[in-house]
């Protein structure tokens, strides 16, 4: 393979698996690096994501398996994907996996991550309809990607309907109450428990709105997340 050599992301494309974004190893910080364990003979990063409702129309198609059908069906296409245009290349999947990694510190790096008010990246394109999917370390040697070039839509969003529509006031304060977005979420039906009705209110990439199904099963899961957290947290007097 050459450095000339096209990036063969059609697969990956029509998967859903939508963003990719190739870094060379030794180009990244050492703070990046220092969760990736790096082995001999691996050269490069790819991060791959998805942006849009496809990944989810894909998954549908293809049957909503594992215990964590989004992340078992990236890591099933990713491993088809090499097999079918890599196949002379060794390559690993960290994440998604129990080992932390800086996921936007990487999408940082790669110019798909700008600052929110909601404490998650947003895109002038696809607003925070998008979400990193996987991390493949591999000994492939693809012209390194350049970075995207993008904005934050929030500097200039006017009257920053996201702050507006959050019904637990956490973006009111100027920084994300997430104890506040939490004990929310878990009030007597509350609108926030099956999605964000801020992330929801914002005009950014809106076309590029997950479908309710989508919604519906990521902040399922979160939720239960924030169920377990309380469940086993030291109550304190207020909380009493």
């Amino acid at each position: 393979m050459s450095k000339e050599a096209a990036f063969p992301g059609g697969f990956l494309d029509e998967a859903g698996l939508n963003r990719q974004h190739v870094f060379d190893l030794d180009s990244l910080p050492a703070a990046v690096l220092a969760a990736l364990d790096v082995q001999a003979g691996e050269r490069q990063l790819i991060l791959i994501g998805h942006g849009g409702r496809r990944l989810w129309e894909r998954l549908q198609a293809n049957g909503m398996a594992g215990s964590d059908p989004i992340d078992d069906y990236s890591t099933r296409t990713i491993r088809q994907w090499f097999a079918r245009e890599l196949p002379d290349h060794r390559f690993r999947i960290p994440f998604p996996g129990a080992r932390p990694i800086g996921l936007q510190a990487l999408g940082a790096l790669a110019g798909w991550h700008q600052p929110s008010p909601l404490m998650i990246g947003v895109d002038a394109e696809w607003g925070s309809w998008y979400a990193y999917r996987a991390v493949v370390i591999a000994d492939t040697d693809f012209a390194p990607s350049p970075r995207h070039v993008g904005y934050s839509p929030c500097a200039t969003c006017r009257p920053a309907p996201c702050i507006s529509t959050c019904p637990a006031h956490a973006l009111a304060g100027g920084q994300f109450d997430l104890a506040a977005c939490s004990h929310h979420r878990l009030i007597p039906d509350s609108p926030c428990a099956m999605g964000c009705l801020a992330r929801q209110a914002c005009p950014a990439g809106s076309e590029h709105r997950y479908d309710d199904a989508q919604i519906r099963h990521s902040y399922g899961r979160s939720l239960a997340v924030i169920r377990q957290y309380y469940a086993t947290e030291p109550r304190t007097p207020e909380r009493q």
